[in-house]
Protein backbone atom coordinates (compact mmCIF):
# COMPACT_ATOMS: atom_id res chain seq x y z
CA UNK A 1 0.00 0.00 0.00
CA UNK A 2 1.18 3.47 -0.55
CA UNK A 3 1.51 4.72 3.31
CA UNK A 4 4.20 1.42 3.63
CA UNK A 5 6.42 2.75 0.46
CA UNK A 6 6.75 6.23 2.12
CA UNK A 7 7.23 4.65 5.85
CA UNK A 8 10.10 2.30 4.34
CA UNK A 9 11.49 5.38 2.73
CA UNK A 10 11.57 7.16 5.52
CA UNK A 11 13.01 4.48 7.44
CA UNK A 12 16.22 3.64 4.84
CA UNK A 13 16.63 7.39 4.71
CA UNK A 14 17.29 7.74 8.73
CA UNK A 15 18.57 5.24 10.98
CA UNK A 16 18.51 7.00 14.14
CA UNK A 17 14.82 8.43 13.73
CA UNK A 18 15.99 12.03 12.88
CA UNK A 19 13.05 12.29 10.03
CA UNK A 20 10.63 11.35 12.86
CA UNK A 21 12.68 14.25 15.43
CA UNK A 22 12.77 17.04 12.66
CA UNK A 23 9.52 19.14 13.50
CA UNK A 24 9.29 18.36 17.01
CA UNK A 25 12.97 19.26 17.76
CA UNK A 26 12.34 22.77 15.67
CA UNK A 27 8.87 23.41 17.37
CA UNK A 28 11.09 23.27 20.76
CA UNK A 29 13.95 25.25 19.82
CA UNK A 30 11.48 27.77 18.34
CA UNK A 31 9.52 27.35 22.22
CA UNK A 32 12.76 28.36 24.13
CA UNK A 33 13.59 31.44 21.40
CA UNK A 34 10.20 32.85 22.30
CA UNK A 35 10.40 32.02 25.82
CA UNK A 36 13.96 33.72 26.00
CA UNK A 37 12.63 36.38 23.78
CA UNK A 38 9.61 37.49 26.02
CA UNK A 39 11.30 36.22 29.72
CA UNK A 40 8.47 33.84 29.86
CA UNK A 41 10.30 31.86 32.71
CA UNK A 42 11.04 34.42 34.75
CA UNK A 43 7.67 36.33 34.63
CA UNK A 44 6.11 33.01 35.66
CA UNK A 45 8.32 32.81 39.02
CA UNK A 46 7.69 36.20 39.39
CA UNK A 47 3.78 35.54 39.78
CA UNK A 48 4.45 32.27 41.75
CA UNK A 49 6.50 34.31 44.40
CA UNK A 50 3.53 36.87 44.70
CA UNK A 51 5.87 39.61 43.84
CA UNK A 52 3.06 40.99 40.97
CA UNK A 53 1.86 44.40 43.10
CA UNK A 54 0.33 45.88 39.23
CA UNK A 55 1.31 46.28 36.18
CA UNK A 56 4.65 48.63 35.76
CA UNK A 57 5.74 49.66 31.50
CA UNK A 58 9.34 48.42 32.69
CA UNK A 59 8.17 45.12 33.95
CA UNK A 60 10.02 42.23 32.42
CA UNK A 61 11.32 44.07 29.33
CA UNK A 62 11.78 41.63 26.23
CA UNK A 63 12.75 41.72 22.69
CA UNK A 64 10.15 41.60 19.81
CA UNK A 65 10.67 38.96 17.28
CA UNK A 66 9.30 40.68 14.32
CA UNK A 67 11.60 42.56 11.88
CA UNK A 68 14.78 40.64 14.00
CA UNK A 69 17.69 38.39 12.35
CA UNK A 70 17.35 34.97 13.29
CA UNK A 71 20.65 32.93 12.38
CA UNK A 72 20.84 29.28 11.94
CA UNK A 73 24.18 27.25 12.30
CA UNK A 74 23.35 23.92 10.64
CA UNK A 75 20.93 23.96 7.87
CA UNK A 76 19.98 20.50 7.70
CA UNK A 77 16.45 19.24 8.37
CA UNK A 78 15.58 20.52 11.82
CA UNK A 79 17.45 23.60 11.54
CA UNK A 80 15.31 24.49 7.91
CA UNK A 81 12.09 23.62 9.67
CA UNK A 82 12.98 26.00 12.77
CA UNK A 83 14.38 28.68 9.82
CA UNK A 84 10.18 28.42 8.23
CA UNK A 85 8.73 28.60 11.77
CA UNK A 86 10.50 31.77 12.63
CA UNK A 87 10.39 33.37 9.31
CA UNK A 88 6.66 32.15 8.45
CA UNK A 89 5.38 32.45 12.30
CA UNK A 90 7.32 35.80 12.81
CA UNK A 91 8.28 37.47 10.09
CA UNK A 92 11.89 37.38 11.46
CA UNK A 93 14.86 37.99 8.13
CA UNK A 94 17.68 35.44 8.22
CA UNK A 95 21.13 34.36 8.00
CA UNK A 96 22.26 30.70 8.30
CA UNK A 97 25.75 29.15 7.56
CA UNK A 98 26.01 25.73 7.03
CA UNK A 99 29.74 24.03 5.68
CA UNK A 100 27.77 21.63 3.53
CA UNK A 101 24.46 23.23 2.59
CA UNK A 102 24.68 25.37 0.00
CA UNK A 103 21.06 25.64 -1.48
CA UNK A 104 19.39 29.14 -1.68
CA UNK A 105 16.36 29.09 0.63
CA UNK A 106 14.46 31.82 -1.29
CA UNK A 107 11.72 29.32 -2.43
CA UNK A 108 11.55 27.86 0.62
CA UNK A 109 11.44 31.03 2.96
CA UNK A 110 9.48 33.55 1.30
CA UNK A 111 7.04 34.81 3.13
CA UNK A 112 3.46 36.33 1.89
CA UNK A 113 1.38 39.32 3.37
CA UNK A 114 3.95 41.98 4.78
CA UNK A 115 7.21 42.83 3.92
CA UNK A 116 8.83 40.34 2.21
CA UNK A 117 11.87 39.34 4.81
CA UNK A 118 15.54 39.29 3.62
CA UNK A 119 17.81 35.76 3.57
CA UNK A 120 21.32 35.38 2.82
CA UNK A 121 23.79 32.37 3.43
CA UNK A 122 26.30 33.39 5.20
CA UNK A 123 30.42 33.28 3.97
CA UNK A 124 31.30 32.73 7.96
CA UNK A 125 29.75 31.32 10.99
CA UNK A 126 30.99 34.60 13.07
CA UNK A 127 29.08 36.70 10.28
CA UNK A 128 25.74 34.76 11.81
CA UNK A 129 27.36 35.40 15.24
CA UNK A 130 27.80 39.40 14.60
CA UNK A 131 24.49 39.72 12.70
CA UNK A 132 21.50 37.43 14.43
CA UNK A 133 19.68 38.51 17.33
CA UNK A 134 18.49 35.25 17.84
CA UNK A 135 20.99 31.90 16.82
CA UNK A 136 19.69 28.74 17.02
CA UNK A 137 22.66 26.33 16.54
CA UNK A 138 21.83 22.81 14.51
CA UNK A 139 25.12 21.09 13.60
CA UNK A 140 25.90 17.49 13.99
CA UNK A 141 28.92 16.66 17.41
CA UNK A 142 31.99 16.01 15.51
CA UNK A 143 35.96 17.38 16.56
CA UNK A 144 34.99 20.21 14.74
CA UNK A 145 32.04 21.28 16.26
CA UNK A 146 33.08 20.68 20.09
CA UNK A 147 32.88 23.92 21.79
CA UNK A 148 31.97 25.50 18.83
CA UNK A 149 30.60 28.20 20.99
CA UNK A 150 32.90 29.60 23.01
CA UNK A 151 34.15 32.14 25.28
CA UNK A 152 35.67 33.84 21.76
CA UNK A 153 32.18 33.68 19.59
CA UNK A 154 30.21 34.32 22.25
CA UNK A 155 32.05 37.69 22.34
CA UNK A 156 31.27 38.15 18.82
CA UNK A 157 27.33 37.69 19.43
CA UNK A 158 25.22 40.89 20.23
CA UNK A 159 25.12 41.93 24.19
CA UNK A 160 21.30 41.24 24.05
CA UNK A 161 21.42 38.60 21.58
CA UNK A 162 19.21 34.81 22.08
CA UNK A 163 21.13 31.49 22.02
CA UNK A 164 19.34 28.20 21.44
CA UNK A 165 20.86 24.48 21.42
CA UNK A 166 18.72 21.49 20.52
CA UNK A 167 21.39 19.79 19.00
CA UNK A 168 24.49 18.30 21.02
CA UNK A 169 25.27 19.84 24.26
CA UNK A 170 29.23 19.66 24.08
CA UNK A 171 28.82 22.30 21.01
CA UNK A 172 28.46 25.20 23.25
CA UNK A 173 31.02 25.49 25.93
CA UNK A 174 29.03 25.72 29.06
CA UNK A 175 31.35 27.05 31.61
CA UNK A 176 32.16 30.11 29.13
CA UNK A 177 28.50 30.49 28.80
CA UNK A 178 27.92 30.64 32.68
CA UNK A 179 30.62 33.37 32.63
CA UNK A 180 29.21 35.42 29.73
CA UNK A 181 25.58 35.14 31.32
CA UNK A 182 27.03 36.64 34.48
CA UNK A 183 28.51 39.25 33.04
CA UNK A 184 25.80 39.99 30.10
CA UNK A 185 22.48 40.11 31.94
CA UNK A 186 20.34 41.01 29.15
CA UNK A 187 22.32 37.94 26.89
CA UNK A 188 19.38 34.87 27.15
CA UNK A 189 20.01 31.06 26.19
CA UNK A 190 17.73 28.69 26.31
CA UNK A 191 18.84 24.57 26.56
CA UNK A 192 17.61 21.70 25.64
CA UNK A 193 20.69 19.41 25.94
CA UNK A 194 24.36 19.66 28.10
CA UNK A 195 27.89 19.25 28.13
CA UNK A 196 27.72 16.12 30.58
CA UNK A 197 24.01 15.47 30.98
CA UNK A 198 22.79 14.82 33.20
CA UNK A 199 24.37 17.55 34.34
CA UNK A 200 24.93 21.28 34.67
CA UNK A 201 27.84 22.90 35.05
CA UNK A 202 28.10 25.23 38.67
CA UNK A 203 26.39 28.08 37.98
CA UNK A 204 23.90 27.61 34.99
CA UNK A 205 20.94 26.99 37.03
CA UNK A 206 21.15 30.12 39.16
CA UNK A 207 21.38 32.29 35.86
CA UNK A 208 17.78 33.85 35.38
CA UNK A 209 19.10 34.56 32.05
CA UNK A 210 19.05 30.98 30.97
CA UNK A 211 15.99 28.29 29.90
CA UNK A 212 17.04 25.24 30.68
CA UNK A 213 14.92 21.54 30.06
CA UNK A 214 15.66 18.06 30.69
CA UNK A 215 16.26 17.19 26.88
CA UNK A 216 12.75 17.05 25.90
CA UNK A 217 12.63 17.86 21.90
CA UNK A 218 11.53 14.54 21.14
CA UNK A 219 8.69 14.38 24.06
CA UNK A 220 5.89 14.96 21.83
CA UNK A 221 3.38 12.31 21.47
CA UNK A 222 3.39 11.72 17.34
CA UNK A 223 7.60 11.87 17.82
CA UNK A 224 6.74 8.81 20.33
CA UNK A 225 4.96 6.72 18.27
CA UNK A 226 7.02 6.99 15.26
CA UNK A 227 10.24 6.57 16.91
CA UNK A 228 8.20 3.14 18.19
CA UNK A 229 7.38 2.54 14.75
CA UNK A 230 11.25 2.70 13.53
CA UNK A 231 11.93 0.07 16.15
CA UNK A 232 9.68 -2.20 15.27
CA UNK A 233 10.14 -1.84 11.74
CA UNK A 234 13.87 -2.41 12.41
CA UNK A 235 13.43 -6.16 14.64
CA UNK A 236 10.56 -7.57 12.54
CA UNK A 237 13.09 -6.29 9.10
CA UNK A 238 16.07 -8.50 10.89
CA UNK A 239 13.91 -11.34 11.78
CA UNK A 240 12.81 -12.22 7.90
CA UNK A 241 16.26 -11.34 7.12
CA UNK A 242 16.66 -7.88 5.05
CA UNK A 243 19.54 -6.70 4.36
CA UNK A 244 20.73 -3.36 6.00
CA UNK A 245 19.94 -0.21 3.65
CA UNK A 246 23.50 1.45 4.39
CA UNK A 247 22.96 4.24 1.71
CA UNK A 248 20.99 6.53 2.67
CA UNK A 249 21.15 8.65 -0.77
CA UNK A 250 20.51 5.51 -2.77
CA UNK A 251 16.37 6.94 -2.63
CA UNK A 252 15.22 5.57 -6.48
CA UNK A 253 13.92 2.26 -5.41
CA UNK A 254 11.70 3.75 -3.26
CA UNK A 255 10.36 6.29 -5.75
CA UNK A 256 9.59 4.12 -8.50
CA UNK A 257 5.19 3.83 -7.93
CA UNK A 258 5.42 1.24 -10.63
CA UNK A 259 7.14 -1.44 -8.65
CA UNK A 260 7.42 -2.49 -5.14
CA UNK A 261 9.73 -0.73 -2.84
CA UNK A 262 12.83 -3.12 -1.89
CA UNK A 263 12.61 -5.47 1.41
CA UNK A 264 15.01 -3.24 3.73
CA UNK A 265 15.93 -2.79 7.18
CA UNK A 266 16.80 0.50 8.79
CA UNK A 267 20.99 1.60 8.72
CA UNK A 268 20.85 0.49 12.39
CA UNK A 269 23.32 2.30 14.41
CA UNK A 270 25.37 -0.23 16.44
CA UNK A 271 25.58 -2.32 12.78
CA UNK A 272 29.38 -2.15 12.91
CA UNK A 273 29.19 -4.29 15.79
CA UNK A 274 26.33 -6.79 15.14
CA UNK A 275 28.51 -7.31 12.26
CA UNK A 276 25.97 -5.81 9.78
CA UNK A 277 26.87 -2.92 6.68
CA UNK A 278 27.41 0.51 8.27
CA UNK A 279 25.50 3.48 7.72
CA UNK A 280 27.21 6.20 5.37
CA UNK A 281 24.92 9.05 7.62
Amino acid sequence: MPGTRWINLLVQQDCRVEGVLTETTAELAASLSLAASRRIVEADEFMRAGLYDGWLPHLFVGNLLKGQTVGVIGAGRIGSAYARMMIEGFKMNLIYYDLYQATPYGQFLKASGEQPVTWKRASSMDEVLQVADVISLHPILDKTTYHLINKERLSKMKKEAILINCSRGPVVDEEALVEHLKHNPMFRVGLDVFEEEPYMKPGLADMKNAIVVPHIASASKWTREGMATLAALNVVGKIKGYPTWSNPNAVDPFLDETSSPPSACPSIVNAKALGLPVSKL
